[in-house]
């Protein structure tokens, strides 16, 4: 089956009401920077890594992913200090660098306002590093820290459902009603392990999940596709009003 078959057979399922963002690389283009720090850091550990090369090994995952991948590369333990200052270098680096937004998102984020649809963000990153990150990106009016949830702070990293699992319920709406917007194969997973419908951000040529493909799953090369996906399944006689 071509993908395009696949889209027109497994499109997202009818009935959305409620939209829940991963948060780098989806809203704000951080992950650059991210693996900009994390090369640097493990390159005074004695570990040659380029920031591509950190950018396709750690894509997706929480810090506590991030330092057992490396402990197994480096093969022996970080110390606890150690551990911090890659946290605190990354975190400086964000700040210097403030991550712009991804392009497209927020204009997806009006659209989405004004139709009325609930947003929520489900992502790895901890609450303090996304409230920075929305901050820098002008994205505060959109995500009250109520509606941050993260999964590195519940203790449940993706590919863990949990994160999203705890946003469904929060907002009062159950999976089957909620679409994911993702960029990585852990937090697609996630997704999917939710029961959730998923658009996948994801360039044309780049390499797709090795489950894919799934039931109401969808790749979109950029999110200015996302859009009209959306409002061809938001529910008509959803709480946020009804669509036409």
């Amino acid at each position: 089956m071509s993908e395009r078959e696949h889209d027109r057979e497994n499109a997202l399922r009818p009935g959305l009401e409620l939209v829940i963002f991963d948060c780098d690389g989806v809203l704000v283009d951080s992950e650059r920077i991210g693996a900009e720090a994390t090369s640097a850091f493990v390159s005074k550990l004695g570990l040659a890594m380029t920031p591509q090369e950190a950018h396709d090994t750690f894509l997706g995952l929480a810090s506590p992913q991030v330092v057992e991948i490396l402990q197994e590369k480096l093969g022996r333990k970080l110390a606890p200090e150690t551990i911090r200052a890659r946290d605190q270098a990354l975190e400086d680096r964000m700040h210097l660098t403030p991550p712009p937004p991804i392009a497209g998102a927020l204009d997806l984020l009006a659209g989405l306002q004004a139709l009325k649809v609930p947003m929520r963000v489900g992502s790895n990153s901890l609450p303090h590093e996304m409230e920075m990150k929305f901050r820098h990106a002008d994205m505060e009016r959109y995500f009250p820290p109520g509606n941050i949830h993260s999964a590195t702070a519940l203790g449940h990293p993706k590919p863990s459902p949990f994160v999203y699992e705890q946003a469904a319920r929060a907002a009062g709406v159950p999976p089957e009603r909620c679409v994911v917007i993702e960029d990585s194969d852990a937090g697609a997973e996630a997704a999917l392990k939710a029961g959730m419908s998923c658009l996948l951000l994801r360039p044309e040529g780049r390499k797709l999940p090795p489950w894919w493909p799934a039931p109401h799953f969808q790749r979109i090369p950029s999110l200015s596709e996302a859009l009209p996906l959306i409002r061809a399944r938001l529910a008509p006689d959803a709480s946020f009003g009804k669509v036409n």
